[in-house]
């Protein structure tokens, strides 16, 4: 099976049949007049969100989507067939980006949401609407008019309320595992999490959330270091992050893997190093209750951290039910607040919106870093850097 979070296709629309020039010619009507009919309507190109979907794989092999061009007019003022609309499916998430201007074009966060991105040409008008009282016999006729092109990357964000982060082995995968029915892989060894997995998490009979688990960060992650990095942009959408922290690394001081991460999601995104973040500690199961409540304590202190803290046991269930209803609450919450606050909606709004103008210009500086050392180093076996966003894995 193949991840990937980003395409570059073109599109054309279908350009708009040429009007006919044509006579009436019957037994018995020596002057019939102008009867050339339209051209019909070139198919137009759009984009539409599928529930369906959740990799933009399709577009790494077909990257190239024309519409057919609508059929001329015919004599006895017969308009020309127009031509089908193309339909392109697109998981959830995904924005519709323009690679000549920047603009967005789209962003689908809403199944079955539908927008065009290239219009097609308009027919061409027959000889029948030149007929005029001093010109009887028009030879005029006009084309019809060229569908549009466009160049189109298309950024697929996962749809998520809460989102993971932390160092490898930091024990997301077996949270996500623990409080939802997702089963993402776990191992004992760094980087099992080469995907973003999501998880439905269900606090009571009819209150839920998502929450979405990426790659594990490393320091050196906003210039590209470990696979985190390719897949920050997803917790673009989240409402709240949870930093997982191990109270037992193999190697280091758990503050200062908290600083590491804090410092990469900075220099990554400003916007997302604002989003409201939750510390959460795991595996205190692997040290005695005194102890990790004095480290927990201590770790706290040496950051200055004001925001809320947990403690638990994602692979044995402890503190995890407590968590699950503390963000629970705290979503709904924000929901609430969002509909009845319009300022605080607009200014939610307006945060998603920089995370994801950051995060898709973080990406892109990437690449082009990542090919110029390419070109510098000479090397022509691979000029196609879909494998900045193509992750392969075996399940």
């Amino acid at each position: 099976m193949q991840f990937v979070d980003e395409a570059t296709i073109d599109v054309r629309a279908g350009s708009g049949g040429h009007g006919c020039l044509s006579f009436r010619r019957e037994k018995y009507v020596e002057f019939g007049g102008p009867d050339g009919g339209d051209g019909g309507a070139g198919g137009h190109v759009y984009v539409e969100a599928d529930t369906n979907l959740n990799t933009l794989v399709d577009y790494r092999y077909e990257r190239s989507f024309k519409a057919r061009n609508g059929e001329p007019g015919k004599g006895r003022q017969m308009t020309g067939k127009s031509a089908e609309d193309v339909v392109l499916k697109v998981p959830v998430g995904t924005t519709v980006v323009d690679v000549d201007t920047d603009e967005v074009l789209a962003d689908l966060t809403a199944a079955d949401q539908k927008v065009m991105v290239a219009r097609g040409g308009r027919g061409g008008l027959g000889n029948v609407h030149f007929k005029s009282s001093v010109n009887q016999a028009p030879r005029k006729t006009t084309n019809g008019t060229p569908g549009e092109t466009r160049r189109l990357r298309l950024e697929l964000k996962v749809l998520a309320d809460v989102g993971l982060l932390g160092m490898p082995n930091a024990g997301k995968s077996t949270l996500i595992r623990a409080i939802s029915a997702a089963k993402p892989k776990v191992a004992d060894y760094p980087f099992t999490t080469l995907i973003p997995n999501l998880g439905v998490v269900k606090a009571d009979r009819y209150r839920s959330f998502v929450v979405a688990d990426i790659p594990g960060l490393i320091e050196g992650a906003a210039e590209g270091a470990g696979l985190g990095i390719r897949f920050l942009k997803h917790l673009a959408r989240t409402r709240l992050l949870l930093h997982v922290v191990d109270m037992a690394p193999l190697d280091g001081n758990p503050a200062d893997h908290i600083d590491a991460i804090a410092d990469e999601l900075d220099r990554f995104s400003p916007a997302l190093a604002e989003q409201e973040r939750w510390l959460v500690f795991n595996k205190i199961d692997l040290l005695p209750d005194d102890e990790a409540e004095q480290r927990v304590a201590e770790i706290v202190e040496e950051l200055g951290w004001q925001g809320p803290v947990f403690r638990i046991s994602a692979a044995a269930g402890v503190g995890c039910e407590e968590l699950v209803y503390a963000l629970m609450n705290a979503i709904e919450e924000r929901r609430l607040r969002e509909q009845e606050d319009p300022d605080y909606a607009a200014e939610q709004r307006d945060l998603r919106a920089r995370l994801e103008e950051e995060a898709r210009e973080k990406i892109q500086e990437i690449k082009r870093d990542r090919r110029a050392a390419r070109d510098n180093d000479d090397d022509d076996d691979d000029d196609d850097d879909d494998h900045d966003v193509e992750i392969v894995y075996e399940p």
